[in-house]
């Protein structure tokens, strides 16, 4: 009874505390998800400069983190930090890895990081598990785009929770990102750095408006998705389970990928 007491002080305390939107969560106090990470990067969908060799499209680990809305590992119209620069533009994961450490350490803002292996082609899948706690429902993820200057794909604080519970499912379409930090318009430009810094912004089929982007598709209303994510909330009997390999449905702006 007088440890009952005390809960209800503490928690009666910390409602009155102004706190971001994803404290909101009254889910259980925690859920487990199986991420899969899809690459729809192939000749046939993106046939400009497509790279063949040296390197070959291909991907690279993923780099994920579940935070609170304290937290911002990339944002569009931000700029990237030093980390997300690091990764977007050499897959190099310390100095990201470090910045969220310390976030975690200063503000209590990081609930956990994962990874999941490279995909050694433009098509394919990879995944790895996750954790979320209600007061730390945000999913954030870069993956490197290879080759690239500073090219990614990634989510910035997907809210995996819904009032009282957790969302069973959720799959989002994945398109190209400038991290800002490299000027290169090609898959194998030389590391030109742009000075000074851009923000994050989206690369679209007519963004950057230049012949010699890569993704540079005029005829196109849209870009179809380079690669999709898919989250799906595990029951305590699938965990430790390995990963079922999901196929994901085409979506009507995609040209038709034989290769995937």
């Amino acid at each position: 009874k007088v440890i009952w007491t005390v809960l209800v002080t503490i928690l009666g305390h910390a409602s009155s505390l102004p706190v971001g939107e994803d404290a909101l969560c009254t889910a259980e106090e925690l859920a487990k998800y199986r991420i899969i990470f899809t690459g729809k990067w192939s000749q046939t969908a993106f046939p400009k400069q497509y790279p063949l060799y040296r390197p070959p499209a291909q991907w690279s680990s993923l780099l994920g983190v579940t935070h609170s809305s304290d937290y911002s590992m990339w944002k569009k119209n931000e700029y990237a930090s030093n980390g997300v620069r690091d990764f977007a533009e050499k897959g190099e994961a310390w100095a990201l890895m470090k910045e969220i450490e310390e976030a975690g350490e200063k503000i209590q803002s990081v609930h956990g990081i994962f990874s999941a292996p490279a995909i050694s082609s433009g098509t394919g899948q990879t995944s790895t598990e996750l954790e979320v706690h209600p007061r730390h429902p945000l999913v954030s993820f870069v993956v490197r785009i290879v080759p690239s200057p500073d090219w990614f794909v990634g989510i910035d604080s997907l809210n995996l929770c819904e009032g009282d519970h957790w969302m069973d499912e959720v799959s989002v379409d994945l398109f190209p990102y400038d991290a800002g930090t490299d000027s290169g318009f090609t898959f194998s430009s030389p590391n030109f750095a742009t000075i000074p810094q851009d923000t994050v912004t989206e690369i679209t089929c007519s963004s950057p408006s230049h012949p010699a982007n890569s993704f540079y598709y005029p005829k196109l209303k849209i870009l179809p998705p380079i690669a999709q994510v898919t989250m799906v909330k595990l029951k305590k009997s699938q965990l430790g389970l390995s990963a079922p390999f999901i196929n994901l449905p085409a979506k009507s702006n995609e040209i038709i990928d034989t290769v995937s």
